[in-house]
């Protein structure tokens, strides 16, 4: 992480990321889908605020003090607002504001950004808060052991506008290599998986980049039901991009390429186009797209 003078770090916590406009009362996910339906409570708690575009994370705290669920998140997929019973309530994990008003501040500089947020959410909803911040790397890194759901940090230059996407500018460091892969086909006649085959997009084309160890019986429950053949029959990958070098061939079902999982892997780059050994698949993402997915690295 950066640890130089101009840079601020905060906590990433593990969540999905959304637009909050509070004059309307509309909750937006990364990609553009509207999730104020979802989410009418986060909605409701941020029409009490100055009229502003907010940028956070939406976050899942269990109810019981255990900590944060991610997988909690996706429960709320296609309902109307929360559950009644639910052991769960959504927070928002605010760090950036985009305007107020009809005033655009993304050309203004982080840190006057940061303390106009503050202002704003000053005295505002208990589910709504600032993201903490510092430019001390040692207090940042505490951070991420001792504060629920926090998966790693983000580091910002102070003086720096708002840019969405890669050219944000933004550094993250997260405490495991852990990244996103589409499903583009299982191991097996069936979409009831058991191990996953992997893809990555580069020059326009998804390609396999490889396939995943056996899934946990808890996320086959999860991906399977979201899986659709393809078509054409079984198809062939080389037995390195299975991680097995001179291995014979893998033979695999084709799905459709609309699934996002989060896997975890022992290096953070590819090494010719494939990773070195297996992935483990953590979990669904469904607040994903495909498109969302970086392009081979």
């Amino acid at each position: 992480m950066p640890e130089s003078q101009g840079w601020t770090l905060e906590p990433k916590w593990d969540g999905w990321r959304c637009q909050i406009h509070t004059a309307t009362r509309r909750v937006w996910s990364r990609h553009g889908t509207d999730l104020s339906r979802q989410f009418s409570d986060v909605a409701d708690a941020a029409a009490g605020l100055p009229d502003a575009v907010l940028d956070g994370e939406l976050v899942a705290v269990l109810t019981d003090g255990s900590g944060v669920a991610f997988d909690r998140l996706q429960t709320r997929a296609g309902r109307r607002g929360p559950r009644h019973g639910a052991d769960f309530t959504v927070h928002v994990a605010l760090f950036d504001i985009l305007a107020i008003g009809d005033t655009d501040w993304r050309p203004r500089p982080y840190a006057e950004r940061r303390t106009e947020l503050l202002r704003l959410l000053e005295g505002g909803p208990a589910t709504l808060r600032a993201v903490p911040a510092t430019e001390d790397a040692k207090q940042a890194l505490e951070w991420v052991g001792a504060l629920e759901g926090v998966e790693g940090l983000v580091g910002k230059r102070t003086g720096a506008p708002y840019a969405a996407g890669l050219a944000s500018g933004w550094v993250k460091w997260r405490q495991r290599h852990t990244t996103e892969a589409v499903v583009i086909g299982v191991t097996g006649r069936t979409p009831a998986a058991q191990a996953l085959v992997l893809g990555r997009p580069k020059g326009g084309r998804m390609r396999a980049v490889g396939v995943s160890l056996p899934l946990a019986p808890q996320v086959r429950l999860a991906v399977a039901p979201l899986l659709h053949a393809a078509g054409g029959g079984m198809r062939e990958l080389p037995g390195t991009v299975g991680g097995l070098p001179g291995a014979d061939p893998v033979r695999f079902l084709p799905v459709k390429p609309e699934v996002v999982v989060e896997i975890e892997v022992d290096q953070a780059r590819l090494e010719f186009g494939r990773y070195r050994h297996r992935p483990r698949v953590r979990r669904v993402r469904g607040d994903l797209t495909p498109e969302l997915v970086d392009e081979e690295h």
